[in-house]
């Protein structure tokens, strides 16, 4: 679940530059194209945001949809965003100041720009910099309702993992995928359904006439991914329904599903790439460990003396473990005699890992400092160990997490969509 969280995080952080109308333009379009609760959605937020999605298009190099469809697209989602918004205040999720100025540095630097040179950006442009600020603001509310939503699912068990294992689902390769997908309405009827089935089946038929897999998303798919042209990412067949992983299974790179419709959705699947797995080998040291910390009564001076004349003491014989028992401040490791058992690379940082690969087995370390404090490593021995197991454990959640939180988001979402009052006026 916490890869998950990251990944939402990550996502967000991700944010790119994208420079709106001018101020002249917005004050010839302001008016509300859109109700949702208690607030507007205007003409100006509607056409600014297809101005960011047409220079997407353009960068991907994909055919732009006709003007309606972007609109409609666009329109819609403007509205859940707005949604989710709203949702998220009235369940108490309040987003800081330092959040708001961390994602703005990200964005920035992501620009290749300083945060004084991103606001100038907007500023130039005709952008208010608060207007920017607040719709960082919204972004975030938006991930942590996201976030929310996955952390009240019930935990993964063991047996959930040993079940998905002994299933054999993950010796399979990973996919690439994307998508188009037209929902169908809960409780929908023969005639409805009848009705989607035949869409599907025509966009299908467009493709294989020749119309581009990403221009059909865009111009037909109701998922929210529909104007990135329906990519999904890399996917296991495990964290998909059973009949579209049955039915991708032993698709090729451009190959496209049959029209399939499911609980919910009618799809059409298209696998972009797709990659075996492997083993998974990894470094892993024993080390033993001695930590002196400054704090009230010994001084970063009296800290360093200590560590240097510890050092000369191994050095000179004295047992490294007693000195670690009787000296170190490493609560984790001190009554151990400073052992730190076999642990994959990089477990402890960048710095202390950089000092394990400097050594031989049996080598003591120089003194060296962190933010904790100054260090002694002894190098105890290295080894190689298969970690596929590991791996595949955790994969194995990961995946049954993935899989969950998609269809409870989508669910919950559409809940409070269909809960909100929305009345378009376009």
């Amino acid at each position: 679940m916490l890869k998950l969280i990251h990944r939402i995080s990550i996502a967000l952080a991700a944010l790119t530059l994208a420079l709106p109308l001018s101020a002249q333009q917005y004050e010839t379009l302001d008016e509300i194209v859109a109700i949702v609760d208690e607030n507007v959605i205007l003409r100006s937020e509607l056409e600014s945001t297809i101005e960011n999605v047409l220079n997407q298009f353009t960068a991907r190099g994909d055919r732009i949809p006709p003007r309606q469809v972007l609109e409609e697209q666009v329109l819609e989602r403007l509205i859940m965003n707005e949604v989710q918004v709203q949702r998220a205040e009235m369940t108490g999720i309040r987003i800081s100041d330092q959040e708001i100025d961390n994602t703005l540095n990200n964005v920035a630097r992501q620009n290749g720009m300083s945060l004084i040179q991103l606001r100038q950006a907007l500023e130039s442009e005709g952008m208010d910099f608060n207007e920017f600020r607040d719709d960082v603001r919204h972004q975030l509310l938006v991930s942590r309702l996201n976030q929310r939503i996955v952390e009240s699912m019930d935990q993964v068990t063991e047996t959930e993992i040993d079940i998905l294992l002994a299933s054999g689902a993950l010796e399979s390769d990973d996919y690439h995928l994307s998508q188009v997908a037209l929902q169908v309405p809960q409780g929908a009827t023969p005639n409805q359904i009848r009705s989607i089935q035949q869409r599907i089946t025509d966009i299908r038929q467009r493709i294989d006439e020749g119309m581009e897999f990403s221009e059909a998303a865009a111009n037909f798919s109701e998922s929210p991914d529909a104007l990135e042209g329906g990519e999904i990412g890399w996917r296991n067949l495990n964290t998909m329904p059973r009949q579209i992983a049955d039915a991708i299974r032993d698709l090729q790179p451009g190959q496209v599903s049959p029209p399939l419709v499911t609980e919910g959705a009618a799809v059409l699947i298209r696998v972009n790439d797709r990659r075996p797995r492997g083993e998974i080998i990894v470094d892993e040291f024993r080390v033993r460990h001695l930590l002196v910390e400054p704090s009230e009564l010994v001084s970063p001076e009296a800290a360093q003396r200590l560590i240097e004349d510890l050092h000369r003491r191994i050095a000179e014989g004295e047992d490294f473990q007693e000195l670690a028992r009787q000296y170190s401040d490493d609560e984790r490791s001190a009554n151990l005699g400073g052992l730190m058992d076999w642990f994959p690379e990089g477990s402890y940082g960048r710095t202390i890992q950089a000092v394990c690969d400097s050594l031989e087995p049996g080598e003591l370390s120089q003194p060296f400092q962190t933010n904790e404090g100054w260090h002694l490593l002894k190098l105890e021995g290295k080894r190689e160990s298969d970690m596929t197991e590991e791996a595949l454990r955790a994969e194995a959640r990961e995946m049954i997490v993935q899989q969950r939180a998609d269809e409870e988001i989508e669910r919950t979402l559409r809940q409070m969509r269909d809960e909100a009052y929305v009345e378009i006026v376009l």
